[in-house]
């Protein structure tokens, strides 16, 4: 009646639903490492470039900086966005307002680049958070069933007779908690980390489309 025992030697239905669950506990496991990694790294990123961007450092100079192009992420991407797309319309029209809605559109896109990098594959915890328990309770069916045979067949109905059966569905019910619980409780914490530091990166982005806004006054003001 050990573990191991019962899992070796449980129906093929019930080990298959044992090994998709514990390859999705695995691939879960992955996923939250790897996440927790990029997150930390991006606000290790985003609190470098602000203390840089408001340091007092010429913008242009700033943007000339060019670094390697997969290290253009986070605050110093959509900044580089905007700031392209603001010299380039200041060659071609006048109009303050044009400027500042192609510096905001392009400074949009950055940002759901960004929104798509922090986010990736976190749907596919919340997958695993939301099928597990039902692919565990897959399973426990399955041994009830299997249980309910033996007992049909048996002449005397004994507890040895449909433990093994007894056991290896709670076995699958436990693997499916043990795969969800982890998944949902990190997906939870790894969404609000993304969501806080998607917040940063749109703050950034109006205090920058700001300073454009009073340049480009400031640049008015001189002509008239």
């Amino acid at each position: 009646m050990s573990i191991p025992h019962l899992i070796m030697n449980a129906s093929l239905v019930v080990q298959l639903v044992m090994l998709l669950l514990l390859a999705g506990s695995i691939a879960s496991w992955v996923v939250i490492f790897q996440r927790s990694i990029v997150l930390r790294r991006a606000k290790k990123a985003h609190r470098a470039f602000e203390d840089k961007f408001w340091s007092g450092v010429d913008l242009n100079e700033l943007y000339r900086e060019k670094p390697p192009e997969q290290e253009v992420v986070g605050a110093e991407h959509i900044f580089r966005a905007g700031f392209r797309e603001f010299n380039r319309l200041m060659t071609k029209t006048r109009n303050s307002q044009a400027i500042l809605d192609g510096v905001q559109r392009a400074m949009r896109v950055a940002w759901s680049r960004e929104e798509e990098r922090l986010n990736l594959h976190l749907i596919f915890l919340a997958t695993v958070a939301s099928a597990s328990p039902y692919i565990g309770l897959f399973g426990t069916v399955w041994g009830i069933m299997g249980s309910f045979q033996s007992l049909s067949m048996a002449q005397q109905a004994t507890l040895s007779t449909v433990a093994p059966w007894i056991a290896e569905a709670l076995i699958a019910t436990a693997m499916g908690l043990f795969a969800a619980i982890p998944a949902v409780i990190f997906y939870n914490r790894l969404s609000a980390s993304s969501n806080r530091v998607l917040g940063q990166y749109e703050d950034f982005a109006e205090e920058f489309h700001s300073i454009l806004h009073r340049n480009l006054q400031g640049r008015e003001r001189e002509v008239a």
